[in-house]
């Protein structure tokens, strides 16, 4: 029997303490969360443990942002009722969908106020911020002073009239809430004054150079070009000192003289807890938290949307630095957004994927929403979303290529050998080639996560299951077993490797499918379960005369009506925001009662409908008004059909001038109204004894 060799992959254990921007407790996570942070992420942490690193997963609710009191205040609760509502939820769903946090904490808890309130203490005792009393926005109705989302704005960069007092949505400047040109309040719609107040301020101006040679010189061809990109021009543009300290009763109190009344601001706080949530899992695992967090050798790697990056590549690394005994970031990977259905995603007005929905709607489906957000991952640019793609996707190629090549696998081995791997004879040059082409997956799947192209990685991914369909379709054992067995044997061993390479190099992507694969293959806590390294080193990943199990089927299909349910849920929430978006016209012009009594509108009936021809708006009716009957063009033919509105009683102008529209003279008006979804409905009498003729006065 031939054998086959591959080069030692030669991989270091190191440290890694990796981060994912904490959610806003105020709302479930969506799609939008999970393609931009959360699952190149787990991708990145899944692999790294696969290689024998050392792994931290760090993550947590952000519970001190103003979204959160504005909620609270709108549904009548405290803050409290809606963290410790959305925590849960939010936890709970990415333990379903397979995040593997090594610990998921919150900043409402204890471990996080007082690792926070140390470290603005620990700057505020080396001198490391500015103290000013400077003049906020002040809502004199409300009796507070404005923290930067109760106030919107026209933003002084893009001019978009609803920027909000700490960022612009729409070109994603960081803003201060006095930046904003015609400042409203959005608690009581006034326009707020200026009153002074005293609050705490890191001078990042200080941190300039520090952020130049760093960043702009250290990173210039490491970072992504949209995060690098965003950081040289905040840095260019001149930083100036930024508040650490708000006029809220909501967060952590300011721990300093002079801070009563005081929270620490968002910003500063929420960072602080990737630092309180590794102390909280060190704290339970019996580990020293330090190393991950101030040894050199330990890589410092924060996943973030790209609304983050100044917060994580200047704001965040100035704190550390002022600090002094932390690392810093040896990567920002921030993706783009994610659209959905050709529109930007908007919690507010429910145009989202709902995690929990999605995970109730679509069970044990976990896999194929990682597949495709993965695919679509939006890391160089915004990308798009759409129920369409997400079916093509999962039929195409999760269960026509992927499932397809495991199923016929594990049939055909059932079949011909009752489950039992075969001996194999001899390799022929396109069983060698093909062994070798797995060898080499690991470093070229590998090669892509490091650089952080979990697009491509995913995919390369894919052309191993592709690789094992080809080899089965051109090698046709089915055919050869007819007239030589010992090939077989050796075709069906050759597929049986691929098949095990591809449980354990899909598990950072499809963990479910993973965990389903391995206990198909009965390697599952086994001698015979491989590590990533394994795959390119080991020359047998499945031995011969090994038992595996029955197929079972790894992905199913996605029908049409299961894509259409998903899409009418967004056009009802598409009418539902036009109708509450829908303007109420204002009133007109006053008019005299002589103008009113000019009017002559009757009631009458509908005798007669036909749509005129060449037309889609008009319908041609006869009217029979009890002063005689005429015939009126109305353009109602898009919302009712002429058999629908024969027998109508309705509202006419009577007295109108005739009109004449397409070669039909019109001899008066027929009152309609329209609802805010946009469907025209008469206005008429419902009393039975208003006969045609009455006079509406």
């Amino acid at each position: 029997m031939r054998t086959f060799t591959a080069s030692k992959q030669n991989i270091m254990s190191k440290r890694y303490t990796i981060t994912t921007a904490l959610p806003y407790t105020n709302g479930p996570i969506h799609i939008g969360h999970l393609a931009g942070v959360y699952v190149p992420a787990d991708i990145y942490a899944r692999y790294l443990r696969l290689t024998g690193n050392d792994v931290v997963l760090i993550g947590g609710s952000d519970e001190h942002g103003v979204p959160i009191t504005i909620k609270a205040k709108n549904e009548g609760v405290t803050p409290q009722d809606i963290v410790d509502k959305y925590h849960a939820i939010i936890k709970k769903s990415f333990e379903d969908f397979g995040i593997s946090f090594d610990n998921y904490s919150r900043t409402s808890a204890p471990i996080h106020h007082k690792t926070a309130s140390a470290f603005f203490k620990t700057l505020n005792e080396k001198g490391e911020f500015i103290e000013e009393t400077t003049e906020q926005l002040y809502d004199a109705e409300a009796n507070q002073f404005l923290a930067d989302r109760f106030v919107t704005g026209t933003c002084p960069k893009c001019g978009n009239e609803e920027a909000y007092g700490d960022q612009c949505e729409k070109c994603g400047t960081s803003l201060n809430a006095t930046d904003l040109i015609n400042p409203k309040s959005t608690l009581t719609g006034n326009t707020p004054t200026l009153k002074e107040t005293k609050h705490w301020f890191l001078p990042l101006n200080k941190h300039e150079d520090f952020l130049k040679k760093w960043i702009l010189e250290g990173h210039k061809k490491d970072w992504k070009p949209n995060v690098y990109g965003q950081v040289k021009s905040w840095i260019d543009d001149g930083l100036r000192p930024r508040a650490v300290t708000r006029d809220l009763d909501w967060g952590i109190p300011v721990p300093a003289e002079g801070g009563e009344g005081k929270v620490l601001y968002v910003w500063f706080d929420a960072p602080i807890g990737y630092i309180s949530s590794t102390i909280e899992w060190a704290e339970r695992e019996g580990k020293d938290w330090e190393p991950y967090w101030k040894d050199e050798d330990t890589k410092l790697i924060h996943f973030i949307g790209k609304d983050n990056i100044v917060f994580h590549c200047i704001i965040f690394p100035s704190m550390l630095k002022a600090e002094g005994s932390y690392i810093l970031p040896e990567n920002v990977p921030a993706n783009e957004f994610l659209n959905l259905e050709g529109n930007k995603l908007s919690t507010s007005k429910n145009w989202a994927v709902w995690l929990p929905e999605y995970l109730e709607e679509f069970p044990d489906q976990q896999d194929v929403l990682r597949y495709v957000l993965t695919a679509n991952a939006p890391e160089t640019k915004d990308n798009d979303f759409t129920w369409k793609d997400f079916q093509a996707r999962n039929n195409n190629e999760l269960v026509a290529i992927f499932g397809n090549f495991i199923n016929r696998v594990v049939v055909l081995t059932n079949k011909y050998y009752d489950g039992v791997v075969p001996e194999p004879s001899d390799f022929t040059d396109v069983d060698l080639e093909t062994l070798a082409a797995v060898k080499a997956y690991p470093n070229v799947i590998a090669s892509s996560i490091e650089r952080y192209r979990f697009r491509e990685a995913g995919q390369e991914l894919m052309n191993l299951a592709r690789l094992g369909n080809k080899y089965l379709a051109d090698a046709e054992p089915w055919k050869v077993i007819k007239e030589d067995e010992a090939r077989t044997k050796t075709i069906m061993y050759v597929a049986l490797q691929i098949a095990s390479a591809l449980a354990t190099l899909s598990e950072p992507f499809l963990p479910f499918t993973s965990t389903k694969l391995k206990g198909i293959l009965n390697v599952s806590s086994s001698a015979v379960e491989n590590s990533w390294n394994d795959i390119s080193e080991k020359e047998v990943l499945l031995p011969a005369n090994h038992q595996i199990g029955k197929a079972e089927l790894l992905f199913s299909k996605i029908e049409d009506k299961t894509i259409q349910e998903q899409l009418d849920k967004l056009e009802a929430s598409k009418k539902a925001n036009e109708a509450a978006n829908k303007a109420i016209e204002p009133q007109k012009d006053v008019i005299t009662f002589e103008d009113f009594t000019k009017l002559d509108i009757r009631v009458g009936t509908i005798l007669e409908a036909e749509k005129m021809p060449k037309t889609k708006k008009l319908l041609v009716l006869k009217v029979d008004t009890g002063i005689d009957t005429r015939t009126i063009v109305s353009g109602i033919a898009e919302s009712f059909s002429p058999e629908e509105v024969v027998g109508k009683k309705v509202t006419v102008l009577v007295n109108l001038a005739p009109r004449k529209l397409r070669g039909v003279e019109s001899q008066g008006m027929i009152l309609m109204t329209e609802t805010p979804e946009g469907k025209l409905v008469f206005v008429n009498p419902d009393n039975e004894k208003a006969s045609n003729g009455l006079q509406i006065s």
